[in-house]
């Protein structure tokens, strides 16, 4: 039986990342982190110096340097490295700077649809767990189970503090809540593939819940989407 394509969407600090990393290696399926893919564009054009905050002049330059660049998820130790043009930049983007450069090169257009083509093609034909902000949306709007993962803004602002605490950047909760705040209006207000929840999205409020209760409450779900496709396949 072909196995499933399961799409988990969600806002900053809503817990994606390792969620679906957790579900991944629960089923025996590929992880694909979107976010990543867009966090190398981003740290490109930091690297080379792209003026990011003057949107309208520089999209198509960002877009040519979307197109000329290839990214890689490769297995590491449970985990993945990422590798832009052939550099490991696996901890570099995931400094606070990145992430804002990240979320920036996100509602270009021309980025976006050059890496939803790349994510297209890495999922394959299932067997895939992907995150991000648009994957039941856009990227895969026929996933077998989608997800929509959210939280308490405060939560997930403490959530993104412990993360930049753990890389060594020490920041205070004020300013990382106005942080998020200001990313969810950005994500849900941009032109292109805006955040929102798939109409036939699971909505999972983890504001109360471990990211392994969370990871298992959905493969417990993926199981459900199995064993009914199983029975259509024994009734047809």
């Amino acid at each position: 039986m072909r196995k499933l394509i399961i799409a988990i969407d969600g806002p900053v600090g809503s817990g994606k990342s390792t969620v679906a990393r957790r579900v991944a290696e629960l089923l025996g399926y590929v992880y694909l982190d979107s976010g990543a893919m867009y966090r190398g564009v981003g740290w490109k054009a930091l690297r080379d110096h792209v003026p990011l905050d003057s949107e309208d002049s520089v999209a198509a330059l960002v877009a040519a340097l979307a197109r000329a660049t290839r990214i890689d998820l490769v297995s590491s130790d449970g985990g993945f490295r990422v590798l832009v043009d052939g550099t490991d930049v696996t901890d570099q983007i995931r400094s606070a700077a990145v992430a804002q450069a990240a979320s920036k090169v996100a509602v270009i257009a021309g980025v976006r649809a050059v890496l939803v083509a790349e994510q297209r093609r890495a999922a394959g034909s299932g067997g895939a767990v992907m995150e991000g902000r648009d994957i039941g949306t856009v990227v895969f709007p026929d996933a077998d189970l989608k997800i929509f993962l959210d939280a308490s803004v405060e939560v997930r602002a403490e959530r993104r503090r412990l993360e930049y605490a753990q890389k060594g950047e020490s920041l205070e909760f004020s300013e990382v809540l106005k942080e998020v705040r200001q990313r969810d209006r950005r994500d849900r207000e941009r032109a292109v593939s805006p955040l929102v929840r798939a109409r036939d999205a699971v909505h999972l409020d983890n504001t109360a819940m471990s990211a392994e209760e969370t990871a298992r409450l959905i493969v417990f779900l993926a199981h459900e989407r199995e064993a009914a496709a199983k029975a259509e396949a024994r009734q047809a």
